[in-house]
């Protein structure tokens, strides 16, 4: 007899609805994991709770509502896509059941772990859909998931996707992304490749995060044959006044003109779906800061999204786990 299966595609979340208050709501789950903020938990309460939940929640909206649409939260949505396709990859198999979750919205980790556990699954696949690990953010899907297991009497097998940062499938979808943008309009004089930022402090303390980007841009970089004078990294959507990981995006986009490159192409490798920091930061308020500076020509290329390589992608990555 088969063993029954369940795949759980996990993402960050996005607010429920565009209103203060659901951004209020989102942001207190999201900014209250201690994975996410490094600060002495009663000095960040004060902080959270006093300065920053009174007044980012209304800057946050507005940000929100350059990308929301009719579906929602691109973020939400485009998750639900890619898992819909996972799953009819599965449909003619009555054992394997696909669900998504978000960490910090709906549907909870926790709901779609119970809908696992009434499909009586022996083995679940948990698949973070973050490219490189971090603690802030792989490393919190796990303690959800692990927290959420201690409460059930039978534990069925785990498997837990922690990275595919060099992920052969992975590599080759986010170079040919690059390249079918270039063979609509000739590339530019830059490839920027930016990823989230992270505290620098994180990588000291032993978070891979730093070197897993550095080496996912090196081989998409190696993918393309780009010489090294063609492309760079840059982090992005950093918070608060402390030393993030460098360079940072925006100030390397108001210095590239002065340099000569008037011209880029930008990707976030780091993003599975695009999101808040993909299509509001980088393809508007960073495209802005961009051209202010004397820039010309700025190309977002999409994040792999729903596409077919990146459905391939979770299915190897399921897959060559749980077998």
């Amino acid at each position: 007899m088969a063993r029954k299966k369940g795949i759980l595609i996990v993402n960050l979340g996005s607010p429920e609805k565009l209103t203060v208050r659901a951004v209020r709501k989102f942001l207190r789950q999201f900014l209250g994991d201690p994975r996410v903020v490094n600060l002495p938990r009663l000095l960040w309460w004060v902080i959270l709770n006093f300065f920053v939940l009174p007044f980012r929640p209304q800057k946050s909206k507005a940000a929100y509502a350059e990308v929301w649409t009719e579906r929602g939260s691109p973020l939400t949505y485009l998750t639900q896509d890619l898992t819909d396709k996972v799953a009819t990859h599965y449909q003619q198999d009555s054992d394997v059941t696909v669900a998504m979750a978000m960490s910090y919205s709906p549907p909870s980790l926790t709901t779609q772990l119970h809908k696992l556990q009434k499909a009586q699954c022996e083995q679940i696949t948990i698949v973070p859909l973050y490219p490189q690990y971090s603690s802030t953010t792989t490393a919190s899907v796990f303690d959800a998931v692990a927290t959420e297991l201690m409460q059930w009497r039978y534990i069925p097998e785990l498997h837990f996707i922690s990275d595919y940062h060099q992920h052969h499938l992975y590599i080759n979808a986010i170079a040919d992304s690059i390249e079918q943008a270039w063979q609509k309009q000739a590339a530019n004089e830059l490839l920027l490749m930016s990823f989230h930022g992270l505290p620098d402090v994180l990588t000291k303390k032993g978070d891979p995060y730093y070197y897993q980007c550095l080496k996912t841009a090196e081989l998409i970089a190696q993918k393309l044959n780009l010489q090294d004078d063609k492309w760079r990294v840059v982090f992005q959507s950093r918070f608060g006044k402390a030393k993030w990981l460098q360079p940072y995006c925006v100030e390397t986009l108001m210095q590239l003109p002065e340099e000569g490159f008037k011209n880029i192409d930008i990707i976030c490798p780091g993003f599975a779906i695009d999101c808040l920091e993909t299509l509001e930061e980088i393809n508007m308020t960073n495209k802005e800061i961009f051209f202010a500076a004397g820039g010309e020509q700025y190309r977002y290329i999409s994040c792999l999204n729903d596409s077919e390589a990146n459905v391939q992608l979770m299915i190897d990555l399921i897959e060559n786990k749980a077998n």
